[in-house]
Order: structure tokens, then C-alpha cells, then sequence
């Protein structure tokens, strides 16, 4: 046909200008061709060419605008004439896998439904678009190609990437743990190094340690070489005061047996008509010497070479006092019989010159002031007096074994009715002070109310004697035990305490004289000066036992102080002086003191007939004197002030002659106090003494 000439002709003008042999590929950067390959060869029509006249260009002939140009007009009229054109020849089969690959679903159903044969309006125009058409198919299919190739090089160069960044944070990570190991390695170097040094530093420690625990256990050593020697010294210095004790109690035996020698020649006082007092008294002394050297040496552990001597020197005094004794009586023996014999011969002259004979009345012995006939002074105490102090401990005995169940009672009931009663008992007496009379009117009320078996409350509970049929003697032992206590602990340190205690012991004792007994049996087993009684050194007797029985603490075989002991005495003195003269102002005055004035007279009578023993004696005379001496100077008057006489010039020089110099100071007191009584001729009355004031309190 005379159009498709033109248009061949058309596309072989076109192949032959310039443009023509211009290569037109869209995506020739992908595919890296060379861009003038193309501009050098000679044109080619593609052979998708049949393709795009049969389905491409009816599409586009449809949508083409109104609006071309004059000559597109006319060119379009001149194809628009009818003509049916048949599927092109151009298309191979090779073409099928393509359309029936085009990725674009769209097209291929906007392809199925075109696929009727339509009429080309020109041949020339179909050409040029179909061409076109099939070119940038096939450049959007390279495209594609291009661009999935792009898309797997660089998902495999992001692989890459990424395995190399992952062998890079391996290498990091290496060379991390790397470094940290060169650091832990040298940290550990480092610490080694120190280690290293301190070792050494340690090692030198040690050294030195080592020569100054050499030097120490050389010091450790020469101190307890030092220290068993000082052990050895003082077990060799014990030893020889045990042998020097053990011969100074073999010395005290033996000048009391010497005594007791000189007691027994008073018997030739009377028949030979001497007087032996002299050797009684100065043996008497003796005996105290010596007892004063071991109740010092009892304070200080052992006696010393010193006061070995002081008692030798003593028993050779005695013996040399026997001695002596025994050539006085001889002497007097002798002259007594020439007496006689002299007697005799003129008996018989005057018989034969006179005859009868004549009876001569025997002079009277001789007596000292106040008709008493004067006496020695004695170490043992009376036997009625000793026969009372056994019977109180007899009492105190009883008493204990009264209540023996109870005390060695294992039931727990019976063991809280013991400690109750013992609470009740003692509380209330621990409570006794001088605030005020009413106070003391409850403690005393409470007491004896506990007594009568009435109910008292003690510790929050109901408490009485009748709980258990042992528990009246329990509670007046203890009761008992508790005044004299007061005595020995409160009153040695109060001495005022001794009224506001004494007034309701007596109160009590008064009410019921049991209790009275048993504060006795405790205060004489404590203080036996208050017998007053002496107790002797018994043959086999343990010194420990011995001194118990004087009246010492003995803990732990260690006695105690003589400041102490004679503080505990003179507070259990002080304590019976006031009992003797106060009386329960509450009670019945028709009865008269269970244990009055005249008790402390006949103890004063019988302390002031016996040896006094060095410290002791003028200790407890000064006690006694002024809590009791005012009341005894008003009960005996005269008679009393003759005994305070008879203690300035008699009493006196014996207590001087066995107090040594460092016991003086008990000594002076007594004096002291005497000497300013006799001044003012009055006994002050004691501090403390309870007034009619204390008890309207």
C-alpha cells in the first residue's frame, strides 16, 4: 500500500539522519554499553514490532486528543478508513514466554480483553508506535531485570556488610577482650608485685616479731623464774610463820596452863595468909600479851620473829612468876610453921605459968573499901551466867530443829511458804528507821500481827504463819536473827539506828518472850562479849574455829580486819544497851522490862571482874557506856558513879599495861570520855535517843 511505502521510507530517512543513528536505550547506564556502538550500526526494526500493532496501538488510537496537529489530521483520516487487519506475522513465538512473564497483571487483562482484531487507521503511525511501544517494553523489562540485579547485588553487598561488620565487631571484640586481659595481666603483675612486697614486708614482720617474742619470753621467762621465786619465798615465809603461829599457840597453852597454876595457889591465900594477887594479876597480863600478839598476827596472815620473841619472853616471865609464886608460898609455909611452933612453945609457957588458957579471937581478913573483901580479877566468866548462855543456845537449837522439815523441804510449794514467811518476816525490819513514830507503829503493828498468826500482806500476797505448822518458829528464828543483823550491819555504821530497832525489838520481845530468847542466843553466838564471855583455845581446836568462836569472819581461810571486827561489835553492843532501857511506849506499863536495866549493870559488874583483852574491852566499854550510861545513872545513882571511879583507877592501868601502842586509840577515847563525864558529873544523854517528839511524828 502506497502509506506503508511512506512509512518505510519514513523510518529509513529516519535510520539515515543523524538521530537515527543515535542509540535510544533507557537504561544503557545499567547495562554499561558502549554509548556509540549503537549510533554506528545500521537501524533495526525490534521483532516485538507485531506485538504492539496488535495490541498496543488500538489502545492508544482510542485515547489519542482531538487536539493534534493539521498533519496528524490528516494522516489519521486517511487510516481510519476500514480495513480489517489480521494479527501481524511479525510476531514469533518466542514472544508468548514474554507477555505470558509480564509481571504486571493489569496489563495482561487489559490485553485479554483488546485481543479482538481491531482496524489500524494507518500503517505508518502503527509502526512508529508499535516501535516505540516495544521498545520501552523492552527497556522497562531490562529495567526490571536491571533493577532486581541491583536489588540482589546490594541485598549481597549488604550481606557483606553486614557478615564484615560483624567480623569487624568480632575483631572489636577481640581486641577488646584482648586489651582487657593485657590489663587484668598487668593489673594482676601489678598485684602480684604488691603482693610480692608485702610478703616481704610480712616476712620482715615476722622477723622482727619473731626476735621481740624471743626478747619477751626471755623477760616472760626471768619474770616467772622472778615469780616462782617470790611463790617459793612466800610459801617458805608461810611455812615458818605456820611453825612460828604453831609455836606461839603451843607458848599461849602453855602460859594459860602456867595461869592456871597461879589460880590454883589461891587456896594457900587464905591458909598462909600472903597476898597473891600480884602474881594472879600480873599472870592475867601475861595471858593477855600473848592473846593480843595472835589476834594481831591474825590480821597481818603470820606472826613475825618479833613477836615469837615478845612471847617467849612472856612464857619466861610466867615461869619465872611460877617460880617465884612457888618460893613465896614456901616462904610463907616456913614462917607460917615457926609461926606455929613459936605459938606452940608460948601456948605452953603461958599454960603452965597462967594455968587456964586463953581464948584469942582470929582477926577478920582483911577487906578494901565498901566491906567487900578485895578479889582478882578473873578470865572465865561465871557459872550461872554460863549456864544461861548454854541455855539459850539450847533454845536457838530447838528451834532450828523445830522447823527442819520445812527447811530441808524439796516441795515447791512448801519452799514458796519459807520464802514468803522469810520476806514477811525480815522486810518489815529492814524498814525500821527514824523518820517517824507512825511509821514505825505500822512496821510493829505488821510484825506482830505476823506473830498472833494473823494474815499480813507481804510482796502483793496474803501471808501467814498458819500456812504451814512449822512456820511460827521459822519466823521468829528469823525474825530473831534479823534484829540482831540490824545490829551488826545498820547500827555499826548508824549508830542512831540503834534506838528506832531497839525500841521495836523490845516491843516484840515483850509481846512474845520467845523471840526475845533467840535474839539473845543469836547476839551471844555473834558477839560473846555480850555475856559477857571469853571463849578459851581448846585443846585440838582448828585456829579457824577458834577464831569463828571469838567472834571473826573467817572466809576462804582469811580473817577479817580488826577495824571491821570491832565495828560489827560495837554495833551488836550498842544495839543491847538500848534494848535494856527502852520500852514499847504502845504497850502495858504494868509489866516490867523482859530484859531491863539490871541486866546491863550485872554485864557491866561482870566485864569490868574479868581480864581486859587489848582493844576489845575498851571498845565495848565506850559503846555500852554511851548508849546505857545516862540511864544507868539514873537508875543506880551513887553505885554508879563508884563504878566509873573504880574503871579511871583500876581498870585503867590494866588496860594500859596490854594495849600496845598501835591500839591506843580505843583506849584514849574511853578515857577521854570518862575523864569529861566525871568533870560535868553527868552521862550525856545519847545522840539519837528517841524523844516524846519522835513519836507524835
Amino acid at each position: 500500500m502506497p502509506s506503508e511505502g511512506r512509512c518505510w521510507e519514513t523510518l529509513q530517512a529516519l535510520r539515515s539522519s543523524d538521530k537515527g543513528r543515535l542509540c535510544y536505550h533507557r537504561d544503557w547506564l545499567l547495562r554499561g554499553e558502549d554509548v556509540l556502538e549503537e549510533c554506528r550500526s545500521v537501524p533495526k526494526l525490534s521483532s516485538y514490532s507485531g506485538w504492539v500493532v496488535d495490541h498496543v496501538l488500538p489502545h492508544m488510537q482510542e485515547n489519542q486528543p482531538s487536539s493534534e496537529t493539521s498533519e496528524s489530521s490528516r494522516s489519521t483520516s486517511d487510516l481510519e478508513q476500514p480495513s480489517c487487519v489480521p494479527k501481524s506475522p511479525v510476531r514469533t513465538p518466542a514472544f508468548s514466554p514474554v507477555s505470558s512473564a509480564t509481571p504486571d497483571g493489569a496489563e495482561d487483562k487489559h490485553e485479554s480483553q483488546h485481543a479482538e482484531p481491531m482496524a489500524l487507521q494507518s500503517s505508518r503511525g502503527i509502526k512508529v508506535e508499535g516501535c516505540i511501544r516495544m521498545y520501552e517494553l523492552v527497556h522497562r523489562m531490562r529495567g526490571r531485570e536491571g533493577l532486581r540485579q541491583w536489588q540482589e547485588e546490594q541485598e549481597r553487598k549488604v550481606r557483606a556488610l553486614s557478615e564484615m561488620a560483624s567480623e569487624q565487631l568480632k575483631r572489636f571484640d577481640e581486641r577488646k577482650e584482648l586489651k582487657h586481659h593485657k590489663e587484668f595481666q598487668d593489673l594482676r603483675e601489678v598485684m602480684e608485685k604488691s603482693s610480692r612486697e608485702a610478703l616481704g614486708h610480712q616476712e620482715k614482720l615476722k622477723a622482727e616479731h619473731r626476735h621481740r617474742a624471743k626478747i619477751l619470753n626471755l623477760k616472760l621467762r626471768e619474770a616467772e623464774q622472778q615469780r616462782l621465786k617470790q611463790v617459793e619465798q612466800e610459801r617458805l615465809r608461810k611455812e615458818e610463820g605456820q611453825v612460828r603461829l604453831r609455836g606461839l599457840y603451843g607458848l599461849q597453852e602453855e602460859v594459860l596452863h602456867l595461869n592456871q597454876q597461879l589460880d590454883a595457889s589461891e587456896q594457900h591465900k587464905d591458909v598462909l595468909k600472903v597476898d597473891l594477887s600480884a602474881f594472879r594479876t600480873r599472870g592475867n597480863q601475861l595471858c593477855g600479851l600473848v592473846s593480843g600478839i595472835i589476834r594481831a598476827t591474825s590480821e597481818n596472815g603470820f606472826p613475825t620473829a618479833e613477836d615469837q620473841a615478845v612471847a617467849e619472853r612472856a612464857l619466861q616471865e610466867m615461869r619465872d612468876l611460877l617460880t617465884s609464886l612457888q618460893q613465896e608460898i614456901a616462904r610463907a609455909c616456913e614462917d607460917k610453921r615457926k609461926q606455929d611452933l613459936e605459938a606452940q612453945v608460948k601456948r605452953q609457957d603461958s599454960h603452965m605459968q597462967q594455968g587456964p588458957e586463953v581464948h584469942r579471937e582470929t582477926p577478920a581478913p582483911s577487906q578494901g573499901p565498901g566491906g567487900k573483901q578485895n578479889e582478882d580479877l578473873q578470865v572465865k566468866v561465871q557459872d550461872s551466867t554460863m549456864r544461861w548462855y548454854h541455855q539459850l543456845q539450847d533454845v536457838s537449837s530447838q528451834c532450828v530443829l523445830a522447823f527442819e522439815e520445812l527447811t530441808n523441804s524439796k516441795d515447791s510449794q512448801a519452799k514458796k511458804v519459807k520464802m514468803d514467811l522469810q520476806k514477811a518476816a525480815t522486810i518489815p525490819v529492814s524498814q525500821i528507821s527514824t523518820i517517824a513514830g507512825s511509821k514505825l507503829k505500822e512496821i510493829f503493828d505488821k510484825i506482830h500481827n505476823l506473830l498472833s498468826g494473823k494474815p499480813v500482806q507481804s510482796g502483793g500476797r496474803s501471808v501467814s504463819v498458819t500456812l504451814n505448822p512449822q512456820g511460827l518458829d521459822f519466823v521468829q528464828y528469823k525474825l530473831a536473827e534479823k534484829f540482831v543483823k540490824q545490829g551488826e550491819e545498820e547500827v555499826a555504821s548508824h549508830h542512831e539506828a540503834a534506838f528506832p530497832i531497839a525500841v521495836v525489838a523490845s516491843g516484840i520481845w515483850e509481846l512474845h518472850p520467845r523471840v526475845g530468847d533467840l535474839i539473845l542466843a543469836h547476839l551471844h553466838r555473834k558477839c560473846p562479849y555480850s555475856v559477857p564471855f571469853y571463849p578459851p583455845f581448846k585443846e585440838g581446836m582448828a585456829l579457824e574455829d577458834y577464831q569463828r568462836t571469838l567472834g571473826y569472819q573467817v572466809k576462804d581461810s582469811k580473817v577479817e580486819q580488826q577495824d571491821n571486827f570491832l565495828k560489827r561489835m560495837s554495833g551488836m553492843i550498842r544495839l543491847y544497851a538500848a534494848i535494856i532501857q527502852l520500852r514499847w511506849p504502845y504497850g502495858g506499863r504494868q509489866q516490867i522490862h523482859p530484859h531491863g536495866l539490871n541486866h546491863g549493870w550485872r554485864w557491866l559488874a561482870q566485864i569490868l571482874n574479868m581480864e581486859p583483852l587489848s582493844d576489845v574491852t575498851a571498845t565495848l566499854l565506850f559503846d555500852f557506856l554511851e548508849v546505857c550510861g545516862n540511864a544507868l545513872m539514873k537508875q543506880y545513882q551513887v553505885q554508879f558513879w563508884k563504878m566509873i571511879l573504880l574503871i579511871k583507877e583500876d581498870y585503867f592501868p590494866r588496860i594500859e599495861a596490854i594495849t600496845s601502842s598501835g591500839q591506843m586509840g580505843s583506849f584514849i577515847r574511853l578515857k577521854q570520855f570518862l575523864e569529861k563525864c566525871l568533870q560535868r558529873k553527868e552521862i550525856p544523854v545519847p545522840k539519837g535517843f528517841l524523844t516524846s517528839s519522835f513519836w507524835r511524828s
